[in-house]
């Protein structure tokens, strides 16, 4: 296959990952307790945690799990924020042999069960903020375990105890709930710390996490992300970092905001596992939607790397108190999860003085597939070039790989593709081609020297009397125009065209009219691309990690 993308890579960045060394994501989090045990690993809150601490932890709660008759293989679900108790639960998981399960906490209930019963999780570890969300679900489930935490459970005891009482009888963030049988999770370390974690035989083949797709087009599906593909993607990362990374001081140790939520799989991977494979710490956000909090929070500390969404870089940006904050030594801000605006890359470089490096991944792909070289100083508007050991190609609807620039599918292929979803072969069947590529369901286009742009989700695309129309493009325009801050669009029936664009518009200049907004399509779009409808939002519906949900404002 030509890759003319090798072409592009930083020097010192090999085309190959070579030999991974590690048969498991439990080796490579023991290995790392080891080797940096006197390392801070994990900020929260003002308190820290130093890799040896955070190991003994997870050994404690890994030989709780095993004391429970959990066999390898078995599944727990994880549903919390960015608290110390999640990088713990996982580490214990995994030193037991378990499969991870990611869960948003703000599920509902209904959502919640789909995937409890979907994964066959034997065994939760649940906030206790959501706990009331899983009583309503749990008979509908084969959950046999619950663990509850407090956010303030593993802060030093006085502090701690003042957060858990604050958010249950100040804040009134905890409702009522009624888990029988469930244990706290300081009583479960407690029983762990007794016995002895027994990390069974772990292939690399072997389920590490499921990981849940959105469930945009239907059904949630549980992506198979196996040891290897978790190990090879921290690994693919880490070398694409290098170059970035290599400016830090003789001995310093890099620093991650931990922003992005850990049950997503950019945060699970691109954030903690990679921040402990480099013995660096990893400041835990537990609610990125509060600017002043997740501010107040980073201000202490000198960081190297802040991993985000387009709208969160965009909040931050427009966010007054930014300003305060010393963000002269950071030296990489990777852009993910959707597609980064050019407006916002520009509002972060005159906030912060450092140039978002996009990039482009899926849950299937364990996440990262494709970036923008890390020495960059520039944002480029393209998702970059594929990581060392992965294919990118075009296809059309048959399959046939397209030539450089013809719009297409693009599809992935690297030892990061999952090994399918969980139970649905037929679903597997249809995104994986003969030669091993997994079909993504984005339209992008390759550019004669391999640099790759992504055009918008196929599902999304709206058709105008036949012409294709992608609303990443009207949004890119609109947001550039002063005064708007935000826009999505969408497909809306219409007797004339078959579809006709509606845009949603978030402002902070109440002078902006639809009058405006017309004038300035009129002037950057071309004739059937210019929305037919808009409409002015205080906000746009998101993700809990920052992505807009067209999918809302289509319902």
């Amino acid at each position: 296959m030509n890759k003319p993308w090798l072409g592009h890579y930083p020097d010192g960045v090999p085309s190959d990952l070579g030999e991974v060394g590690y048969r498991s994501l439990a080796e490579l989090l023991e290995n790392a307790f080891q080797t940096h045990a006197e390392r801070d690993a994990l900020h929260f809150m003002g308190a820290s945690f130093t890799y040896r601490r955070f190991g003994a932890l997870a050994r404690d709660f890994g030989a709780y799990l095993q004391g429970l008759g959990l066999q390898k293989g078995d599944r727990i679900a994880l549903m919390m924020p960015n608290v110390p108790q999640y990088p713990v639960a996982i580490a214990g998981a995994a030193m037991a042999g378990l499969t991870i399960v990611n869960v948003n906490p703000l599920y509902t209930p209904g959502e919640l069960a789909h995937q409890l019963k979907d994964s066959g999780a034997k065994a939760i570890v649940v906030l206790e903020n959501m706990a009331a969300t899983l009583e309503k679900c749990r008979a509908k489930t084969e959950v046999e375990h619950v663990v509850v935490t407090g956010l303030g459970d593993l802060l030093p005891r006085v502090k701690g105890a003042i957060v858990n009482f604050v958010l249950r009888r100040v804040k009134k963030m905890v409702p009522a709930y009624d888990l029988p049988g469930a244990v706290r999770f300081k009583r479960a370390l407690s029983i762990g710390r007794k016995g002895m974690v027994r990390t069974p035989a772990i292939a690399p083949d072997d389920i590490a996490v499921l990981q849940y797709t959105g469930g945009t087009t239907g059904v949630a599906k549980g992506a198979m992300l196996t040891h290897a593909n978790i190990v090879a993607n921290v690994l693919q990362s880490q070398m694409w970092n290098a170059p970035a990374l290599k400016q830090l001081a003789p001995g310093e140790q890099s620093i991650v905001v931990c922003a992005l939520p850990i049950y997503h799989i950019f945060g699970f991977t691109v954030n903690l596992m990679l921040s402990v494979r480099n013995g660096g710490a990893a400041i835990l956000i537990p609610n990125p939607r509060d600017i002043p909090a997740l501010l107040k929070a980073i201000k202490p500390f000198r960081f190297h790397s802040f991993p985000a969404v387009n709208t969160l870089y965009n909040a931050i940006a427009l966010h007054p108190e930014a300003k305060s904050v010393d963000w002269s030594a950071m030296k990489i801000c990777l852009g993910g999860g959707m597609a980064v605006q050019a407006a916002t890359a520009e509002r972060w470089k005159k906030a912060t003085g450092v140039s978002i490096c996009e990039g482009y991944g899926l849950s299937e792909t364990s996440p990262s597939a494709c970036c923008n070289p890390t020495d960059r100083s520039e944002y480029t508007g393209t998702i970059g070039v594929p990581l060392p050991s992965t294919d990118l190609a075009i296809l059309n609807e048959e399959g046939a790989h397209l030539p450089p620039g013809e719009v297409g599918e693009i599809a992935i292929r690297g030892p990061q593709v999952m090994a399918g979803y969980w139970n649905r072969p037929e679903d597997t069947r249809a995104v994986m081609t003969a030669d091993g590529f997994f079909r993504s369901g984005d339209i992008g286009v390759m550019s004669e020297d391999g640099v790759f742009r992504i055009v918008d989700r196929k599902k999304d695309m709206i058709n105008v009397s036949g012409f294709n129309v992608y609303p990443n493009e009207i949004e890119e325009v609109v947001t550039q125009m002063p005064g708007v801050v935000e826009a999505a669009a969408i497909a809306v029936p219409d007797e004339a065209s078959g579809e006709a664009v509606k845009l949603f518009v978030v402002r902070n200049d109440e002078a902006i009219g639809e009058d405006e907004i017309r004038s300035y399509c009129k002037a950057n779009l071309t004739g059937y691309k210019r929305p037919r409808i808009i409409e002015f939002r205080d906000e746009l519906p998101k993700s809990p990690v920052g992505k807009v949900l067209r999918r809302e404002l289509r319902n």
